[in-house]
């Protein structure tokens, strides 16, 4: 198990390049896989995760292959795996990839390491039956084995915001005999509907309701995919926490889907600027510059969480850091992630020495303005977001973090202590 410690460091500057954005990589790697022609992705995220997506497709005889900086996706006629889908920690591969496969009529296992197996399929496996498909699970968790199916025309009122089941129940819909109607109350990020849409799907949507109809021939895109704002978040906070440090991030995404966090620690008085707003793979991106920053504590409403569902332990971290309380609502999604992760979130405050407090789908911090104690020991649990979200707690605190199972932010972050360490970070392992 890897051991990584975050010492109190000075000022962090430079410029970085997060890597790509994990969620755009793992869809253009499926889309591409049941499209016709030749996928062209530039600057894919290689990270454990979508590396697994990409296993996973080879299983089935999608010609996936990397040539230089650019990765190649063909199908060749999907084949019958010969071994059991291995997804690793990659929980949005695997719910996907279930939606992908019961469209295209075929079969597989799934498995995943004790991290993933431990994280519910249900509500994933439960509406795709509902739309024909048979599959056998262990109480609704890894392995998963799914077999060839018919699936049917459907539609979904989704009962709780998630964008990888409204995902997966669109990749089904692909194969689906007449159209798929997903209705949702919170709208969730977009980047399927996006997609689907670039490489010719016959899709609508009006920000509540997708329909997909079946028919319409997918045809391979040339993309590039942009850097991930939820692996920026961590730069970012650990900025805005120690003074004296400025940062520029570098190509970031800008889907309002996904850049909830900006808009919350922009109201707890952090300083972000945007700069050179472009295109890059059909999403706004653009160059931020963040300068630390006074934080105060705020309320985060349960409405805007889904917009920035995976930046919550690093939110938690920067409220550590602010003058006040600050209290997040909505977060019943959290327990379902690559851990408890609520759970996980309070315990990595606590061990820092952060007074919280957390209910049913609730957490409240008690800022320290900027004096957090630390000194204590996280364990990551194969939780990446955990991982990072403590080193970046460590490098603001008075006491150094230690961060065990550190061997777990390579899923989707695998440069961060290098890229961390360049801008000014105390990092040992």
């Amino acid at each position: 198990m890897t051991v990584l410690t975050a010492h109190p460091s000075g000022p962090l500057r430079g410029t970085m390049r997060v890597p790509s954005d994990k969620s755009m990589s793992h869809r253009a790697l499926m889309l591409g896989a049941v499209a016709q022609g030749v996928t062209r992705i530039a600057s894919i995220l290689e990270a454990g995760d979508v590396m697994s997506t990409a296993s996973a497709l080879r299983a089935f005889g999608v010609r996936v292959e990397r040539r230089g900086g650019l990765f190649t996706v063909s199908q060749q006629g999907w084949r019958r795996p010969e071994r059991a889908l291995d997804l690793g920690n990659a929980g949005t591969g695997a719910r996907l990839l279930m939606g992908l496969v019961a469209g295209q009529a075929a079969e597989a296992r799934f498995v995943g390491d004790p991290s993933l197996s431990r994280r519910p399929m249900s509500r994933v496996l439960e509406p795709l039956m509902a739309m024909g498909l048979r599959a056998e699970s262990r109480d609704g968790r890894l392995p998963v084995t799914i077999h060839a199916s018919k699936i049917k025309s459907f539609t979904y009122d989704m009962p709780v915001a998630s964008a990888q089941v409204k995902s997966a129940l669109l990749l089904a819909g692909l194969g689906a005999d007449g159209p798929v109607v997903i209705r949702e109350t919170v709208p969730t990020r977009d980047h399927t509907e996006t997609m689907l849409k670039a490489f010719g799907a016959d899709l609508e949507t009006d920000g509540h309701r997708i329909e997909l109809r079946p028919g319409a021939r997918l045809m391979g895109q040339t993309l590039s995919v942009p850097a991930d704002p939820s692996s920026a978040a961590f730069p970012m906070v650990a900025t805005l926490i120690m003074p004296g440090s400025e940062l520029r991030l570098d190509e970031v995404m800008l889907n309002p889907r996904r850049t909830g966090l900006f808009g919350s620690l922009r109201r707890m008085g952090a300083r972000i600027t945007e700069a050179n707003r472009r295109s890059s793979g059909g999403e706004e991106v653009a160059d931020l510059t963040v300068t630390s920053s006074a934080l105060k504590g705020v309320r985060i409403e349960a409405s805007e969480v889904p917009d920035m569902i995976d930046e919550i332990p690093v939110l938690a971290v920067a409220a550590a850091f602010a003058e006040g309380v600050t209290r997040i609502e909505g977060l019943e999604e959290l327990k379902v992630k690559e851990s408890d992760r609520l759970a996980a979130t309070a315990a990595l405050l606590r061990a820092g020495g952060v007074s919280c407090r957390t209910g049913e789908d609730w957490l409240e911090i008690d800022g320290t303005g900027g004096k957090v104690p630390g000194g204590g020991t996280v364990e990551t649990d194969h939780d990446h977001r955990i991982g990072m979200a403590a080193a970046v707690l460590g490098m603001g605190a008075k006491a150094p973090m230690e961060v065990q199972g550190a061997d777990a932010i390579g899923t989707s972050f695998p440069s961060f202590a290098e890229l961390m360490r360049g801008a000014g970070a105390r990092l040992s392992s």
